[in-house]
């Protein structure tokens, strides 16, 4: 769960928000380096009044600023590369939900059994009970088990909707006529919010 003034990420639950968080580090770190580099040079530029010529139209340097960002790019794009496919991977789910987003409430139905299903709507502001959070809380949770990989299903049946929980590193969008699949596995118990 997020807390006030919170800088970062939620706190990973599941391994390929443990992954998005080292990426998000990763790349960060390549950001600070070439943002101080920059600043560095700027700042080296004018304070110095000192202009060396041979350097203006060196063929050296123009290679040099020309590879190295090539080489920063691979940096960031193999590992984006690695989490992008480990996110599509579905190993063979034991369990499948199936989400159905409406202009004011979610669909679940646990396709593995029959006859379960259920409306999952938000509980208004008025009847909302001390300690409960606002726009978060809803009247039928859904109950997943942890260490499983579950797929989830999502589509809509009206308009545009966006099925996220960010603690588990999910965003799926609910579009209606098409059906998106995810899949998410809870590495510890807990209560996860979403929207």
């Amino acid at each position: 769960m997020a807390y006030p003034m919170q800088l970062g990420f939620q706190d990973a639950t599941s391994p390929i928000m443990e992954e998005l968080l080292h990426f998000h580090d990763h790349t960060l770190m390549i950001v600070f380096l070439i943002s101080s580099l920059v600043l560095y040079v700027i700042s080296l530029m004018l304070t110095t009044k000192l202009t060396h010529t041979s350097t203006m139209d060196a063929q050296e340097v123009e290679t040099i600023w020309t590879i190295l960002p090539a080489i920063i790019l691979i940096l960031i794009a193999l590992p984006s590369l690695r989490i992008l496919y480990m996110m599509d991977e579905i190993n063979n789910p034991s369990l499948t939900v199936k989400t159905m987003g409406h202009q004011w409430y979610w669909s679940y139905e646990y396709t593995d059994y029959e006859d379960l299903s259920f409306d999952s709507y938000m509980i208004p502001t008025s009847e909302l009970k001390p300690g409960e959070l606002r726009l978060l809380e809803v009247d039928n949770r859904v109950v997943l088990p942890m260490e499983m990989t579950i797929r989830m299903l999502v589509s809509s049946e009206d308009v545009l909707h966006s099925w996220a929980v960010p603690s588990l590193g999910l965003k799926t969008d609910a579009i209606p006529g098409r059906l998106n699949q995810t899949t998410l596995m809870s590495a510890r118990p807990g209560l996860y919010y979403g929207q």
